[in-house]
């Protein structure tokens, strides 16, 4: 399977630019007329891709809803973080087609991947093969997927959950301490990750403030989600002040 548009622009824009900004809405924590302005404050601001998706809640009607609404009003990607084989949609421009590295359970390193392949196809939506890695603390996406947690003290573990993730046929890595995480992991870990990757790789949990979103950047990360604290003030200052950190740290890796 051959890169498409969308995976195409992730790669153009870390080649030029050196890092990307994504904004995660979660359909279920947003009330009905707050997704859109959250994308749309988010392009404006500089966001390079808008992700859709929720460990629990988001799928069927809210999540079609959700996404058409949000392409109605931006232009940048739309892409699906799925939580599940449910969490597909025809709406979205692609797919972080995702397996988990490190659960105890095979269900989400294969189960919901055959279950779901039939889905994404039928849907005609483009598939990014995605490692995907939990580390400490993991929230609630670490509990539902009974991830074997890597902890922040082990960035060799973490490495090497992710090379093993691009030796397997991911294109894309994403390590994630959770929704919710208080802090973003530690900036060795992040290194320790993208030291070993020839591929793209995106951290996602925590990062709250720009100061740390630019230290995940110099740390080696070609784009961070975030979504928690964009989704609890839709402040457009704080989302252009985060993007600009991002872009920043980025134009030093170029």
């Amino acid at each position: 399977m051959k890169p498409g548009k969308v995976e195409n622009y992730i790669n153009d824009k870390i080649e030029k630019e050196g890092a990307l900004l994504l904004t995660l809405i979660d359909p279920d924590k947003n009330v009905p007329d707050k997704p859109d302005k959250i994308a749309r404050l988010s392009e404006e601001s500089g966001a390079d891709i808008i992700l859709v998706g929720g460990t629990i809640g988001a799928q069927g009607e809210i999540l079609d809803n959700t996404v058409k609404l949000i392409k109605e009003n931006v232009s940048i990607p739309v892409v699906l973080f799925p939580g599940n084989v449910g969490t597909i949609t025809e709406y979205a421009d692609a797919l972080y087609f995702m397996y988990l590295i490190n659960s105890r359970d095979n269900y989400w390193s294969s189960t919901a991947q055959i279950q779901g392949a039939p889905v994404a196809k039928k849907a005609n939506i483009e598939c990014i093969p995605t490692g995907y890695v939990i580390l400490e603390p993991g929230m609630a996406v670490g509990w539902l997927t009974n991830a074997n947690l890597v902890p922040r003290s082990r960035p060799d573990l973490a490495a090497a959950s992710a090379l093993a993730g691009e030796y397997m046929g991911a294109r894309l890595i994403v390590t994630d301490s959770g929704s919710g995480a208080p802090d973003p992991a530690p900036a060795q870990l992040v290194k320790a990750v993208s030291s070993v990757l020839t591929i793209p790789y995106f951290y996602a949990g925590g990062v709250r403030q720009p100061e740390q979103a630019a230290e995940i950047i110099r740390a080696g990360a070609d784009g961070i989600h975030i979504g928690t604290a964009f989704e609890l003030n839709g402040d457009s200052e704080k989302i252009r002040k985060m993007s600009a950190a991002i872009k920043q740290a980025g134009k030093e890796k170029v």
